[in-house]
């Protein structure tokens, strides 16, 4: 109940982005390969900017 109005660090947000573009690329492969490959590719570039957020010097 605490953790209900704790905001969302923006890694958090980029994560769960990445987690649906993901599971949406899955199952998009499953009948249609190119549309699949590209959910696959937008969900690469959010995992890059999660690499870039972590790796950020503080």
């Amino acid at each position: 109940m605490l953790g209900l109005f704790r905001k969302k660090s923006p890694e958090q947000k980029l994560q769960k982005q990445y987690e649906k573009l993901m599971s949406e690329a899955h199952r998009l492969s499953q009948s249609n390969r190119t549309a699949g490959d590209a959910k696959y590719a937008e969900a690469q570039e959010i995992l890059e900017k999660i690499d870039a957020l972590v790796k950020k010097p503080e």
